[in-house]
């Protein structure tokens, strides 16, 4: 009968070994054999000592199994200690014995498996037939599953059983040949499921870990749930497609609702395009748990491949609800002419400035439920504030409003306004004057009885008010606020005006290029005119972006971000036209009229209509103009406050006048504040301009 290779090698090694057992510590003591001989000795008596500890069975075989390795070195160390070869040249008796040992009783390879190999000289038992009793295996009960779930289990244990789970139940998805859903349980009753990833998944179905997806498993009727459950979705054909072909749904939830995304959490809700306005309607809700939502509009516009400074997007929050407008050009670039129907105002007095980014009418008012509106225009030159207070002038106007106007300094569109207006300006002078009349006109009105006899605070909505409402524009307001002679009076009466004019249907309307304090425009005037009017402020310098709606008191988290500098598109061909060296086209700045308007907490982007000045105003007014009433102009009168005002000073206007022979200190100007008209106040903010004036200043305050 042959002998197994691995039994005739190891008897081959015994035979070699054995001569050089002998001789090596006889011949030559010190021999690095010696040193490698005890070395695996030693190895073989730790051997020994783990099978011992070891509480697994087989230990007597391990313990056999080492045992030539311990005698090899106890022959080696006895031979190094004996004379010579030993009495009877016992040094090569023992080795002898070793090798026979060996080669007859215990060769290595008959040790290394539980079951040893039948003796060769024993027959070979015949072979029978037995009943098949396959062991079952934790990954594979014997329930009853169907076969693909048994061959789901079956590449489940064998890829490892990940995460120490069993597969109790695969579902494969229709038209989908590789995408399936597994329902997992631990293979321990009673411990969670806490190994399990998605990496783990994919690398036994052999998959992007982007196509797993693992999730908690909830309690059902006749189910268990919990941490010991978990159900796995591998999904590599439904991501191929959603990649190369997604769903409305699938794009938004990938690009622009995932973790991280421009809108993160937001679910798609439908998409409405209007082809006549030329605009997409993107509606996603937010679930009310998230609270308010997020956007990101830069990442937005990038996922809606565009940019945001193209004016072609803009975002409307609603709630938990958001609405995305995307426009094929930007709406803010389109031109939107003003017509006597826009102008004119409803009953509540509202009336149509010009069209937000997202295409909704923007609307100002003539009048609150609180009194007369004020109005702050603010804009740089060119920027459209004379168009959009000729709007304003046109409405009120249109309405039945008394329109007065005052300008700092003349111009061609504020002298057409005039035109339509119960009294037009300009200078300093003339908007003093016209702010006295109006103090003195809230006096005169606090004590006009009504039709049933009694006084009253102003009301639109009340029959029987006995005057017109009064709307005073002041152009170039800040201008006007810093003359050395009439600024500080200009600015007191503002701000009274500012604080009751609206209880008598006096409404002041200020327009300039900035609202800011430091530059003259105090506090408590700027939060009257915020309270009571809807402010529209225009094509602001980027820096100033911040700042300018911070002195409107708008909260830092609604602050806008700058306009583009045009909302053309940019023209191609730039890398031919730099490669021809040729130079760039002009570019079209068309954001005159952009702006914001600020009725809410949150300003809106608009671009208001456009009054051509250049084919005539005259259809955009009344064919009449409202005035006064003759009682107040008389009382006016009376009080001297009812004249041309665009005379000169008249004698004592502004204060008792001095002589010739009186300090001439002071340059000959006249005294300013103490007049009978003026506030009282005007005198802390009188201008000083040279050391004579410095000096004679701190002569009246010391009274010398």
């Amino acid at each position: 009968m042959s002998v197994p290779r691995s039994v005739a090698l190891e008897r081959t090694l015994y035979t070699l070994a054995a001569p050089v057992l002998a001789a090596a510590p006889n011949l030559s003591p010190d021999s690095p054999v010696n040193t490698v001989v005890q070395l695996a000795g030693a190895a073989g008596v730790g051997g020994w000592f783990l099978a011992y500890r070891s509480d697994e069975s087989g230990a007597g075989r391990r313990i056999l199994r080492w045992s030539p390795l311990v005698a090899a070195a106890a022959i080696d160390v006895a031979a190094r200690h004996t004379i010579g070869w030993g009495p009877w040249c016992m040094d090569a008796l023992l080795a002898a014995g070793w090798a026979a040992a060996g080669l007859l009783v215990m060769p290595f390879s008959r040790h290394t498996r539980r079951g040893h190999r039948p003796a060769l000289a024993a027959p070979a038992p015949a072979p029978q037939l037995q009943p098949a009793a396959p062991e079952l295996s934790p990954a594979q009960p014997d329930d009853g599953a169907d076969a693909f779930t048994r061959q789901v289990r079956w590449l489940w244990e064998t890829r490892g059983m990940p995460g120490r789970t069993i597969v109790v139940k695969a579902t494969p998805h229709e038209g989908m040949p590789h995408d399936l859903s597994l329902l997992l349980r631990a293979s321990e009753a009673g411990r969670p499921i806490s190994g399990l990833t998605e990496d783990a998944v994919a690398a036994a179905f052999g998959v992007d870990v982007t196509d797993v997806t693992i999730k908690e498993v909830a309690r059902q009727y006749g189910r268990e749930g919990g941490p010991a459950w978990r159900e796995v979705d591998v999904t590599p054909d439904a991501n191929d497609r959603r990649r190369k072909a997604p769903t409305a749904h699938e794009w938004w939830a990938d690009r622009i609702g995932a973790a991280g995304g421009p809108l993160p959490g937001s679910e798609f809700v439908k998409e409405v395009r209007d082809h006549a306005r030329r605009v997409t309607h993107y509606i996603a809700q937010v679930p009310d748990e998230m609270g308010e939502p997020r956007v990101n509009k830069h990442a937005l516009a990038a996922a809606l491949r565009t940019k945001y400074d193209e004016g072609r997007l803009f975002v409307t929050v609603d709630g938990s609800q958001v609405l995305v407008s995307l426009w094929d050009s930007s709406p803010l670039a389109q031109v939107f002419p003003a017509t006597r129907e826009l102008l004119t105002p409803d009953k509540d007095g509202r009336w149509v400035t010009g069209y937000l980014g997202n295409g909704q009418p923007a609307r100002n008012r003539v009048y609150t439920d609180r009194g007369a509106a004020h109005g702050i225009f603010v804009a740089p030159s060119g920027g459209g504030k004379t168009q959009l207070m000729g709007l304003h002038v046109a409405a009120d106007a249109l309405w039945g409003a008394v329109v007065m106007l005052a300008t700092e300094a003349p111009d061609e569109k504020t002298a057409a306004l005039g035109k339509h207006t119960a009294r037009y300006g300009v200078g300093a002078l003339y908007m003093i004057r016209l702010l006295r009349a109006m103090v003195a006109l809230m006096e005169i009105r606090g004590e006009m009885p009504w039709e049933d006899g009694q006084v009253h605070e102003w009301d639109p909505t009340r029959p029987g008010c006995p005057y017109r409402m009064l709307s005073a524009y002041l152009d170039e307001f800040l201008s006007a606020a810093r003359h050395g002679d009439y600024g500080a009076e200009i600015m007191d009466l503002a701000e009274l005006v500012s604080v009751k004019g609206r209880k008598y249907g006096v409404g002041l309307k200020v327009a300039g290029q900035s609202i800011y304090v430091q530059d003259g425009f105090t506090q408590l005037l700027c939060e009257n005119l915020r309270d009571n009017c809807i402010p529209v402020v225009l094509k602001v310098a980027p820096k100033k972006v911040g700042d300018m709606f911070k002195a409107l008191g708008i909260a830092p988290e609604h602050i806008p971000d700058p306009l583009p500098r045009s909302f053309s598109p940019e023209e191609k061909g730039r890398i031919e036209r730099i490669m021809r060296g040729e130079p760039e086209p002009p570019a079209d700045s068309n954001t005159g009229g952009a702006g914001w308007i600020v009725e809410g907490k949150q300003p809106e982007v608009l671009r208001t209509l456009f009054m051509n000045f250049k084919a005539g105003i005259d259809g955009y007014f009344p064919d009449t103009i409202a005035t006064l009433t003759d009682y107040e102009i008389r009382e006016l009168e009376a009080r001297e406050l009812w004249f041309d005002w665009t005379e000169p000073p008249r004698p004592g206007e502004f204060g008792p006048e001095k002589g010739d022979d009186e300090d001439s200190d002071d340059d000959g100007a006249p005294e300013k504040g103490g007049g009978k008209h003026h506030s009282g106040s005007a005198a802390r903010r009188d201008a000083v301009t040279s050391p004579r004036q410095a000096l004679q200043a701190i002569k009246n305050l010391s009274g010398v």
